[in-house]
């Protein structure tokens, strides 16, 4: 059995490089048109030559979506992007709908493509039937237990592979087909432009009692009984792995470079340590402390092991927990003088202790005791968003290198 694949989400060239260097083995992006979330930044077709070749000289791959639900007007731009795709080197497009994967056979029938979560695969037959079509991956939906995967794989053909998530928001919806967010604020989901509907406060009203609110759960502020909480497998990426889904999916376009650094660099210490001695592999609580260090909520199993009950929901709140701040990407060292420089993300102050983390080192906290403007004057806080400040540091540093810290109460 090769080794799984960890695929990480990229809404912009620097989530994309923060992917890679962090130890993504794939990317999947989304360009301006036909992926499924019209609110990410997104790709330029430019970026996103510039994505592919920095993933391709280290080895890495990069999947373009395709995977909005079209209508006749949407397909009127496919032939000719589908070309442009091809032409600047995308390993593989990720797509749902039966007619995109027409125009893909026709218009670059050498593409490797990804059958979407979106087209909701739960069975065997099914994967036969889209393998037969020309499809090389079926992304599982997230609706399928362990049990169910190990089944599906069992009974279809060793060249196609499955895709599964291990990490992210869960959707309310069967595959995230949710009419929600169309229905209330006109915003199609299925088209990329999702409000996040499930996430906002409810009250309970009975037909026959209109006006009369009901909270289904205490809560002064509502009730969120549509908000899902997250999923995460980091306790049980041994049996993900042995059930021989291919490729490991974190969730996560609209996320923070910081958030895929962090979550992206975890799983790839924990697949690596798990292929290390298989035999031995053991869960590492610390894993679980680091990955809350970046924004997320509550945690769950989702379908993996048991049908979720009323417990996988989150009905305090739908905000996130964020313990720790962003407050500063690496740019460039010098050993001679020992100045980072560091593009400032939150404000930073000089007495402060900050923690560092980077790529396949142990993360160490300093103090900052020297921090100078872009004129070399020593300065006491960088306040600016996105100021270019230099740090000295006891300890050498590297590119894409990054600092944060507890959150401080404003």
């Amino acid at each position: 059995m090769k080794k799984v694949e960890l695929l990480a989400p990229a809404g912009d060239l620097e989530r994309l490089k923060m992917a890679i260097v962090y130890g993504a083995d794939a990317v999947y992006i989304g360009g301006q048109i036909f992926g499924l979330r019209a609110s990410a930044k997104n790709f330029s077709l430019e970026d996103m030559k510039a994505g592919i070749e920095f993933a391709h000289e280290r080895g890495k791959k990069v999947y373009v979506t395709l995977n909005i639900i079209p209508h006749n007007d949407d397909l009127n731009e496919l032939p000719d992007y589908l070309s442009k795709l091809e032409e600047i080197g995308v390993d593989a497009v990720i797509l749902s709908d039966p007619g995109t994967l027409m125009y893909v056979k026709e218009y670059i029938p050498n593409m490797e493509v990804h059958l979407s979560t979106q087209a909701n695969n739960t069975n065997y037959m099914s994967a036969n039937f889209w393998h037969k079509q020309g499809i090389k991956r079926v992304v599982l939906a997230r609706e399928l237990s362990l049990k169910e995967m190990k089944e599906i794989r069992e009974k279809t053909d060793d060249d196609l592979e499955f895709e599964a998530f291990i990490h992210g928001a869960m959707c309310i919806s069967y595959s995230g087909r949710c009419l929600l967010s169309n229905y209330m604020t006109n915003r199609d989901a299925n088209k990329g432009d999702c409000a996040q509907s499930c996430r906002w406060n409810y009250y309970l009203v009975e037909e026959k009692r209109p006006g009369e609110y009901y909270k289904v759960e205490e809560n002064e502020k509502g009730t969120y009984f549509f908000n899902s909480k997250d999923l995460c497998m980091i306790e049980h990426l041994d049996k993900v792995i042995e059930s021989g889904i291919y490729s490991l999916k974190i969730e996560g376009r609209m996320k923070s470079a910081y958030y895929v650094a962090n979550i992206v660099s975890v799983y790839r210490k924990a697949i690596d340590t798990y292929y290390r001695d298989k035999e031995n592999f053991k869960f590492n609580p610390k894993w679980l402390d680091e990955i809350k260090k970046a924004s997320h909520r509550d945690f769950s199993t989702g379908f993996y092991f048991q049908r979720p009950t009323h417990t996988e929901q989150h009905y305090g709140s739908s905000s996130y927990v964020r313990d720790y701040d962003f407050i500063g990407v690496v740019l460039d060292y010098d050993s001679e003088t020992k100045l980072a420089t560091v593009e400032q993300r939150n404000r930073i102050f000089r007495g402060e202790e900050v923690e560092i983390m980077g790529p396949s080192i142990e993360n160490f906290n300093q103090t900052i005791e020297v921090m100078l403007n872009d004129k070399n004057e020593a300065i006491q806080v960088a306040p600016h968003a996105k100021q270019i400040i230099k740090i000295k540091m006891d300890t050498p540093v590297e590119k894409y290198y990054i600092f944060r810290r507890p959150r401080k109460d404003d």
